[in-house]
């Protein structure tokens, strides 16, 4: 069987240990015998027992730790501690997930013990599932460090409450000796480990830990020592010091290493992330409800639920907050399929959270009713991992290195249940594997993978299994990961773990529950999938986590490079969702800050080196950068990267203080690492449009706003044969309605200082093929939304010919041919529009005094002499122009760009000119100007309803009975030529 091999070189690894091997320097080697405890037991003999344990030597205190740790600190870019309290001995080293962090503590305990001479090391983690893995580890290390470190003898043992004798073996060893330990075994008095024993002489057995003084490396804080007693049960130990190891700390006690997600992602010492997304499209059929949160905090209880809701001519997605007596059907837009489910109970019990109707079922918190079924977007998940896993393999299998697949699943049931006698048979998730492997498997571009091809049968049932917890009668059962059955499985996972990875295995597709969400992990994974009933509650930073190890050949050789090592994760949600929230848990949990650059950023810079030592930029040059910086406006108060310093990296005109001239290369590219991918808008351009009083008051432009400041309104007519012929027409040869899509999605993801970011290289559809819903009633849903006669569209539905199309997908069918109805009946009534002038409504001049706007120095805005406003705000690179020419053309007077609240009222929605404008021909005439400018004006180069808009402004102007007259122009010169 093949064995993992570990390189003793990794640049990144051997820092980490040294960051923590360094903080003793000056500690001469001390191994010392000394009497653990004077016992007395019930014959009231006296008992002697000889042990060794840690020390520091007495000339060796805070202040030489504090010189040393702020010195390491230094030369890995971090925040130098201001003090350290020679009773709290506690360093944290922060590691990316799958780069080896239970290698660089094991290996720092070995480099402590041939430095110093420390021997006692205790392990403390969270769980069972990260015992095993440790344990794991040490076994497939050993002869790594043994060799490494000159067959040094070391102990490693699991603490077993019914093996109390193995702490007294602990004590008394002058060995190197691990103890790994789950901390709930010994923060409560009633653990065996904190009562007298009469295996100990009548002593608690912690009191023999307690006298070696042990250095205690915690594994995963955040989890481990979460709360104030799992603080004081580690300190109950009597630790010499603690040394915390995790990607994700909530509290840092003396940073000395960090190698952060970005890091790891930069340096490419993990996987690559490729999201892989399916989603539901088109399918709004029937009523689709996902009851996600229940709050009873507050009266009234109030539920957040997600449904289709129609806004306009559109149906989402959307999470709509309710109570008791809310109506879905209001909810939803009036949405004919959410007729009777009027909200009367929230049952906010936690763990059986409901919804209550008053003639429709109860919803349960996390059930997904309506839609594409949950079971169709799960079996497209296990289909497009199968796929996935295969072209995978083709390109890896040649390099001798094995592909995993890995599912997470909601239920046991779902894979494996049982009959009536206790036999296992196959879930539906079992089931739906076989077939598609077997359907997938016998393609052409697939078929070399196949390892007998007249045993397809056999081969899809080998090649997946399920790692569960079992009960007493052998059945596996859904769990928390914390039982002993959970226990049992994780140490016949971690048995296995080089076995998986080797082609003598056929398991290639592992499903589990409860048992691989934390502490395995293997290097070869490289698809993982989470079949569930909504969307996953799991991290996605510890759904990642389980495949993010650079994968291994069959020598047990790491491979580097994003070429071999990427992890694709199959969501049920977008990729940008997913992306979104990882960068987010990214944030919370690393306390990472996207485009901040803090006091310490620079002080790391190496500027020379002193008797063959690096030579830093220090700490308090870095805070006088970062002032120089905040001076120049280049970071905000909280060093967010601005604007300016954007312009500045972009124009290589950005400004340094020149007493560090020497490090300026150095300075601009750190800087440039954290604003270089930032999209950040110029806040400090925004400014204020203020009215030019000078060019309002005048009498040209009053003359020009009382030319064209009239509102109107007007009448249609229509002939209702020709509506039914033209949307007939239209229906038959536009109209395209497939049956509800699942849409597979990919895209890459990178990291940097700017964030997470993504790159879609994949997108196709899905046909749903079975219809799940009753056809609705489709000439009442287009009367009430086209207010035309039952009697008209049934005729327009008949001389469509497309009634086969309704079949397929209902509410597309209804939506689409709603909105073409609409459409041919808005430009059928602009062909018949008349408008009338109002003499009694008029847009108020005030407005332009009252409505404040507001435009982007240098971005969409110049500046004005003849405007009403003292700049220009133009969207668009005509408008641009017409500006400016205004400004400098002599016949014109005075001129506006038209406000938003100048609005001409139209079938169509609301109309908005450019511009008016006052011209001066030759002091012999006055002529008043609206005009439109678009990039193009030729009618066919216009989209309909644009056009049929500026059909219905130029009536409208005609209407007033003014001197305004209203012109279409895409050019200032065909304008300005034109009179």
């Amino acid at each position: 069987m093949m064995k993992l091999k570990f390189n003793p070189n990794l640049d990144y690894q051997l820092e980490a240990i040294d960051a923590i091997v360094d903080i003793f320097e000056g500690n001469p080697i001390n191994q010392s015998n000394f009497t653990v405890a004077s016992l007395y037991g019930q014959s009231q003999l006296l008992h002697t027992n000889l042990g060794v344990g840690n020390r520091l030597d007495p000339n060796f205190d805070e202040e030489d730790i504090l010189k040393n740790v702020k010195a390491i600190q230094l030369r890995n870019g971090l925040a130098q501690s201001k003090e350290i309290d020679n009773n709290e001995y506690h360093f944290t080293i922060e590691m990316e997930t799958g780069t080896g962090k239970t290698y660089v503590y094991l290996r720092t305990i070995f480099k402590l013990n041939a430095k110093y001479g420390f021997t006692k090391f205790i392990i403390v983690v969270p769980s069972v599932a990260i015992k095993e893995g440790v344990l794991k580890s040490i076994d497939m290390m050993t002869e790594h460090f043994q060799n490494k470190y000159d067959n040094v003898i070391f102990n490693a043992i699991e603490y077993k409450s019914q093996d109390i004798e193995q702490i007294r073996n602990f004590a008394t060893s002058d060995h190197i000796n691990i103890m790994v330990m789950t901390v709930q075994s010994f923060n409560k008095d009633s653990n065996v480990i904190n009562r007298d024993h009469e295996r100990t002489n009548g002593l608690k057995p912690l009191d023999f830990i307690r006298d070696t003084n042990p250095i205690v490396i915690i594994d995963e804080p955040q989890s481990t020592v979460s709360t104030a007693k799992a603080n004081n049960a580690i300190m109950s130990l009597n630790p010499l010091c603690t040394f915390r190891y995790s990607a994700t700390h909530r509290e840092k006690h003396n940073l000395m290493y960090r190698l952060d997600a970005i890091d790891a992602y930069q340096r490419q010492l993990v996987k690559e992330i490729v999201v892989a997304s399916i989603e539901s499209q088109d399918s709004h059929n029937d009523a689709y409800m996902r009851l996600v949160s229940v709050d009873n905090k507050k009266t009234p209880i109030t539920a957040k639920i997600e449904i289709d809701k129609r806004k306009g001519n559109k149906i989402s997605r959307e999470l709509v907050k309710v109570e008791k007596g809310d109506s879905l059907f209001d909810l939803s837009g009036y949405r004919d399929v959410y007729s009777g489910y009027d909200i009367t109970e929230i049952y906010a019990k936690k763990g059986d959270e409901y919804i209550d109707f008053s003639t429709q079922t109860y919803l349960p918190i996390g059930e997904v009713r309506g839609g594409v079924p949950d079971d169709e977007i799960k079996r497209l998940q296990i289909r497009k991992t199968i796929e996935k896993h295969l072209e995978k393999e083709l390109q890896l299998k040649p390099q001798g290195i094995k592909v995993l697949s890995l599912f997470f699943i909601d239920k046991v049931a779902n894979y494996r249940v049982y009959d009536e006698e206790g036999n296992p048979t196959k879930g539906k998730y079992a089931l739906w594997f076989e077939e598609e492997y077997r359907n997938i498997i016998v393609k052409p571009k697939y078929r070399e993978l196949l390892t007998n091809k007249d045993e397809l049968e056999t081969e899809a049932e080998i090649i997946h299994n399920g790692y569960f917890a079992q009960d007493k009668k052998g059945k596996v059962k859904d769990t928390k990961g914390n039982t002993q059955a959970d226990e049992d499985i994780y140490g016949l996972i971690m048995e296995k773990k080089e076995l998986l990875l080797s082609f003598e295995s056929k398991l290639k597709f592992i499903f589990s529950h409860s048992a691989l969400k934390e502490g395995w992990d293997n290097p070869n994974v490289f698809q993982i999938c989470t079949l569930n009933e909504t969307k996953s509650d799991i991290k996605k930073r510890q759904e990642i986590g389980r495949g993010l190890r650079l994968a291994v050949n069959q020598e047990g050789e790491r491979q580097q490079g994003f070429q071999i090592n990427s992890l694709t994760v199959m969501t049920n949600e977008s990729y940008q969702d997913f992306v979104d929230t990882l960068q987010k848990e990214i944030e919370d949990d690393e306390g990472i800050k996207f485009g901040i650059i803090e006091k310490h950023t620079f002080s790391s810079i190496v500027i020379g080196q002193e008797d063959e030592k690096a030579v830093y930029l220090g700490e308090d040059a870095s805070k006088d950068i970062w002032e120089f910086l905040h001076e120049k406006l280049y970071i905000d108060d909280k060093g967010k990267v601005t604007y300016k310093l954007k312009q500045a990296i972009k124009e290589n005109t950005i400004e340094l203080p020149e007493t560090y001239k020497k490090a300026h290369t150095q300075i601009k590219n750190t800087i440039t690492k954290v604003a270089g991918s930032l999209n950040i808008k110029n806040d400090a351009d925004k400014v204020k449009i203020e009215l030019n009083k000078q060019r309002f008051l005048s009498p040209e432009f009053k003359d020009l706003w009382e030319n064209i400041k009239y509102k109107s309104t007007y009448t249609v007519t229509y002939d209702s044969n020709k509506l039914i012929e033209d949307c007939a027409k239209e229906i038959r040869e536009t109209l395209r309605v497939d049956r509800s899509k699942m849409i597979y999605s990919e895209a890459r993801t990178d990291i940097d200082k700017g964030g997470i970011t993504t790159e879609e290289q994949d997108r196709h559809g899905v046909s749903v093929q079975n219809n799940y819903y009753q056809l609705p009633d489709v000439i009442t849903y287009l009367q009430n939304d086209t207010n035309l006669t039952r009697k008209t569209l049934v005729e327009i539905l008949i001389q469509s010919e497309k009634l086969e199309a309704f079949k397929r997908n209902p509410q597309k069918f209804m939506d689409e041919v709603s909105i073409i109805i609409r459409r041919i009946m808005r430009h059928m009534i602009v062909d018949g529009i008349k408008y009338e002038k109002l003499d009694d409504e008029i847009f108020a001049q005030s407005l332009f005094d009252d409505k404040e706007l507001y435009g982007y120095l240098n971005k969409n805005m110049i500046k004005s002499e003849k405007s009403i406003y003292d700049h220009v705000v133009y969207d668009s690179g005509v408008e641009e122009e017409f500006a400016r020419r205004f400004e400098e053309n002599n016949r014109v007077k005075v001129y506006a760009k038209l406000p938003s609240w100048f609005s001409i009222q139209t079938p169509l929605g609301s109309y908005n000119p450019d511009w008016a404008v006052f011209i001066d021909k030759d002091g012999e005439e006055k002529l008043y100007f609206v005009l439109e400018t678009k990039g193009s004006i030729i009618a066919e180069n216009l989209r309909p309803t644009e056009k049929a808009k500026i059909a219905c402004g130029k009536a409208h102007f005609e209407a007033l009975g003014t001197e305004v007259k209203f012109e279409e122009y895409d050019n200032f010169n065909r304008f300005i030529e034109s009179f």
